[in-house]
């Protein structure tokens, strides 16, 4: 056992796809840009595994508020949620602005839901992705994001 490999480091571009960002949210609530953002996750044929990533995410914002501040926040589950998927998934959103119960009270604008399939996974992306969004550059040239590569381009670019 003290030679088996470490498994490999998760990382924030290896959990997105151009399928999973949407740069034009149209939800108009709390609960709606969680639903929105969940589908990017779920197939919609899923819709016991939808709803149950949905309660997950509002059960966690309800305990305290994902927002990290300056227009951002990174919805996830208290814990992993077994089964669900596979690998650990990234969405990214972007929306005009929704009040989101940010402690700074401003509006957020940029939205990364993270699901991951083991705890181990979702602690060392949601410590990754914190570091890149807490960059004014890295969230200005999101803002300016034209199209879903894009935002790949640019998260390869900060994550290193």
């Amino acid at each position: 056992m003290e030679n088996a490999p470490k498994p490999a480091l998760a990382t924030v571009l290896g959990a997105m796809s151009a399928a999973r960002i949407q740069l034009r949210l149209t939800a108009a609530s709390k609960d709606a840009v969680l639903r929105e953002l969940a589908m990017l996750i779920i197939e919609p044929h899923r819709k016991r595994d939808l709803t149950t990533l949905v309660r997950a995410l509002k059960a966690r914002e309800a305990l305290c508020t994902t927002c990290v501040d300056d227009g951002v926040a990174i919805p996830h589950s208290r814990n992993a949620i077994v089964g669900l998927v596979k690998d650990p998934v990234i969405a990214y959103g972007r929306h005009a602005g929704l009040d989101f119960g940010a402690l700074d009270g401003r509006p957020v604008t940029h939205f990364f839901l993270l699901c991951a399939p083991n705890v181990r996974q979702h602690l060392q992306l949601l410590g990754r992705l914190a570091r890149m969004v807490r960059q004014p550059a890295f969230r200005d040239a999101l803002a300016a994001a034209q199209k879903p590569d894009d935002v790949l381009d640019l998260v390869r670019r900060f994550e290193r």
